[in-house]
């Protein structure tokens, strides 16, 4: 199938469920760059290495280098994401079902921003997406448990790796440091940061860009009634699309959701900055080339708290991390359900 812009656009132009359902995929976008992609340059902020703006137009830049690199080596994330849950054969029933998935995804991760909790749109995506499928179908005959599981071993995986590498590497600089003076570091870890700032950019888009890249294909080809073949690479165009999207949601928002995973959780410098992000991003890199989806909130807020702990288990705020936990707990049974009715209510409004 085509997907050059000009086409795109008449498709939509010519099918308003179609264009309503990539305007909301286009809002569930911008939601993920006020409440996951500031998690990319949190830490970079926090300690002073770059203003929020800088960090800001440098996220935008490598998530949308992480989508186009990362999409050219290996497409499996998207694909994966789009084969987790089957919405049938009828376009129409398909259109409003993914629509009302992406609407009930705005509606949740909206509820968590005021909060300033930061949710993990990907875990709000897959959930999103099953609740939809549930409900129309009304069982769970839409939803391909080969490709769910694959979340259950991300999770696992990506917090493991998260807390393991965030203690392992900080443990490492602090002893390769020892003897050197504070003063003498700060230079140092300030552009090392601001690299491990970018490498979490570039991972986070990797990772996230191309599970809304895909969403945004599968509106096109469920509108048409076909499904997406294997190895479909996404159009230049649509990268750049989701890059600048993410990036102007965190420009809205992304202040709030920084300082909470930055500041409020455990109370950084610059070495433990460094560490947390160069953790958390190799953690994305290898469940990415794993084909596994994972959430990049998990992985920087778990490589956090693993830094915190090298210090002492003390350092770590846990009333912050448990209102974490208990939205990512949450964010299965409760994104899923507001899909549910929202596809019902969706079907009964647009069948």
């Amino acid at each position: 199938m085509d997907l050059t812009l000009p086409y795109f656009w008449n498709q939509m132009t010519a099918n308003p469920l179609l264009f309503i359902a990539v305007v909301l995929t286009l809002g569930v976008i911008l939601v993920n760059g006020w409440t996951d992609a500031p998690n990319a340059i949190a830490t970079c902020v926090v300690t002073r290495c770059m203003s929020a703006r800088a960090a800001i137009i440098m996220a935008a830049v490598f998530n949308f280098l992480g989508v186009y690199v990362m999409t050219l080596l290996s497409p499996k994330v998207a694909e994966t994401i789009t084969k987790m849950v089957d919405f049938g054969t009828d376009p129409k029933e398909a259109i409003v079902a993914l629509s009302a998935a992406m609407f009930a995804i705005v509606t949740w991760a909206t509820v968590a921003f005021f909060f300033g909790i930061p949710t993990s749109e990907s875990h709000a995506l897959i959930a999103g997406l099953t609740g939809s499928a549930i409900a129309l179908h009304g069982s769970l005959e839409g939803v391909n448990g080969a490709e769910w599981v694959k979340v259950l071993y991300g999770i696992v995986i990506s917090v493991t790796l998260g807390f393991g590498l965030g203690w392992l590497v900080c443990k490492l600089v602090t002893k390769a440091f020892y003897h050197v003076e504070r003063r003498k570091t700060e230079p140092v870890f300030r552009y090392a940061q601001i690299a491990g700032a970018a490498y979490s950019a570039f991972m986070h888009g990797a990772q996230d860009g191309q599970k809304f890249m895909g969403i945004i294909i599968l509106c096109l080809f469920m509108s048409q009634g076909q499904a997406i073949p294997s190895g479909m690479q996404p159009a230049t165009w649509i990268m750049i699309l989701c890059a600048v999207i993410m990036a102007l949601g965190t420009a809205i928002g992304g202040k709030k959701i920084i300082k909470s995973v930055g500041m409020d959780m455990v109370k950084l410098e610059k070495y433990q900055g460094f560490s947390a992000d160069l953790s958390a991003s190799t953690s994305l890199l290898l469940c990415s080339l794993l084909s596994l989806p994972v959430s990049t909130t998990h992985a920087k807020t778990t490589a956090i708290m693993g830094v915190g702990a090298v210090k002492s288990i003390k350092a770590i705020n846990l009333g912050v991390v448990k209102e974490m936990c208990l939205t990512w707990v949450l964010t299965f049974p409760g994104c899923g359900l507001i899909s549910f009715l929202m596809t019902k209510l969706f079907m009964w409004i647009f069948l």
